[in-house]
């Protein structure tokens, strides 16, 4: 196991949970992202994830690298996944261990605004009436809106 890596198979939680747990470890913060079913209105069937995988390891790394300057004595793991994913799927897993929790739920917090910012990893949410890539992350879809019109 990497701790950074894009995966293509189910993320494991307890690996990565257990990577971070060290002695020195207070607290541990788990943050998952997972598919959901509806959007703003707008029924999900499922999500189709890409990656510039090389690029996006890194990426993460240098994010990992950012945390533990801000919030010495953290260690962190990141893992995304990429494929086709269904309702409920883990995509995204961040977990951070710290010495007090606090710093663990503020490092966590910025790992998956800095994630959106920096990671070349792409989203397609396929609806029931239409389907559309989603290169931000934040863009939302508009209910009743037809794609490919």
């Amino acid at each position: 196991m990497k701790p950074f890596e894009i995966v293509e198979e189910p993320i494991d939680i307890q690996k990565y949970a257990d990577y971070v747990l060290h002695a020195s470890a207070g607290a541990v913060t788990i943050f998952t992202g997972n598919v959901r079913e509806w959007t703003h209105g707008v029924r999900t069937l499922y999500l189709s994830y890409e990656a510039y995988v090389p690029m996006a390891e890194k990426k993460m790394a240098e994010i990992g690298a950012e945390m533990e300057e801000k919030w010495p004595g953290i260690k962190v793991a990141i893992v995304h996944r990429i494929g086709e994913l269904h309702i409920s799927d883990i995509a995204v897993l961040i977990a951070v261990s710290s010495p007090h929790r606090e710093a663990a739920y503020a490092a966590n917090e910025y790992a998956i605004e800095r994630i959106k910012e920096v990671v070349p990893i792409w989203k397609k949410e396929i609806w029931e009436d239409g389907e559309e890539w989603i290169g931000a992350q934040k863009k939302y879809p508009t209910k009743g809106r037809k794609l490919n019109d």
